[in-house]
């Protein structure tokens, strides 16, 4: 796999992660079959700021990179600012990636969207934009010799 030197550093110094106790949000998505598992944590204030963000992640490099960096281009944002972040973004941020690995910046961009749904959920409100999570629901079409 030729992947970018931002990818190789996202991988090898991962930002961001971890947990945060008593999340404002969590987002939990995967896919079994392939093994890539993202869950990402926010810390939002009163007025819908995100103010820090973590992740755990069980998968393959590209999971890693996607989820680290999509953690920093969420900090800062309004919840309506990250909802607009999506694979294509995360691809950007990271100089591009493989085909085969397009799928992890799919996760990234579903598991911000967990978890801000989380966030809604559990505070009442509706944000415009934001449907459902489908937790892994996609076929990623991963080869067996893919890692």
């Amino acid at each position: 796999m030729n992947y970018s030197d931002k990818v190789m550093d996202y991988f090898l110094n991962p930002r961001n992660m971890g947990e945060i106790e008593g999340a404002s949000g969590i987002g939990l998505v995967g896919n079994a079959r392939c093994g890539d598992i993202m869950k990402i944590y926010l810390d939002i204030d009163g007025g819908n700021i995100i103010r820090d963000a973590k992740f755990k992640t069980f998968g393959c490099g590209a999971a890693v990179a996607t989820s680290s960096i999509a953690t920093e281009l969420i900090i800062g944002k309004t919840v309506q600012e990250a909802l607009e972040i999506t694979n294509s973004s995360v691809m950007e941020a990271l100089d591009g990636l493989p085909t085969a690995k397009v799928h992890c910046s799919l996760l990234a961009e579903e598991a911000i969207q967990a978890a801000l749904w989380d966030y809604a959920q559990k505070n009442g409100m509706v944000i415009e934009g934001l449907k459902p999570p489908t937790y892994g629901g996609h076929d990623h079409h991963h080869d067996a010799d893919e890692s």
